[in-house]
């Protein structure tokens, strides 16, 4: 299975089940900024508990690996869970929206776009790279670094940059700010 195939069932099980989303993570990152190759595909989420159990049953095996007391357990701890894709190998992410304001924020910004031949909700450039700085500070992960500085170097004119520096204020993400700047040449 392609990875064109494997999110058009993923994604439409997420709409069959009624549960809003937008892709972000190196997919997200490489649509807005410098394409790398990737097995995972990250999708945040922010369904009721009901409709995870309606994920379930849309996602069936032997073609999907998805275990609902793990998702109901995610919901839960605003956490995240996996769906595999059996026969690709290809993984979803699946991350709970959080309730914190960046989260809320973030995730009513998002934009649809044209993905892989779909129409797919998708974080906005400014929240991918905040969002790749916070995963930068919790795992001290370059590839994170340059996932935001690819963004920072395909769109200068286009990103707000007063919106992203209250967030790096408020996430305390400067040090990994600075450095993504640094890594974009700016």
């Amino acid at each position: 299975m392609t990875a064109a195939e494997v999110f058009r069932r993923i994604l439409g099980a997420l709409d069959s089940a009624g549960i809003p989303y937008m892709l972000t993570g190196s997919f997200a990152s490489s649509y807005h900024g410098t394409p790398r190759a990737t097995q995972d595909i990250d999708l945040v989420i922010a369904p009721e508990r009901a409709q995870l159990r309606t994920l379930a049953s849309l996602l069936p095996a032997p073609d999907f690996y998805m275990d609902e007391t793990t998702a109901l357990a995610a919901y839960d701890a605003e956490g995240q869970f996996n769906v595999v894709d059996l026969a690709s190998g290809w993984k979803a992410d699946l991350i709970l929206r959080r309730s914190r304001a960046f989260s809320r924020t973030e995730f009513d910004r998002r934009t649809v776009v044209d993905f892989e031949g779909l129409r797919v909700p998708i974080a906005t450039a400014e929240d991918v790279v905040l969002a790749k700085l916070e995963w930068a500070k919790l795992g001290e992960s370059a590839r994170q670094i340059e996932d935001a500085a690819g963004i920072l170097r395909a769109r200068p004119a286009e990103l707000d940059a007063s919106y992203m520096e209250r967030w790096v204020r408020e996430l305390a993400i400067e040090r990994e700010w600075a450095a993504a700047r640094r890594a974009a040449g700016g």
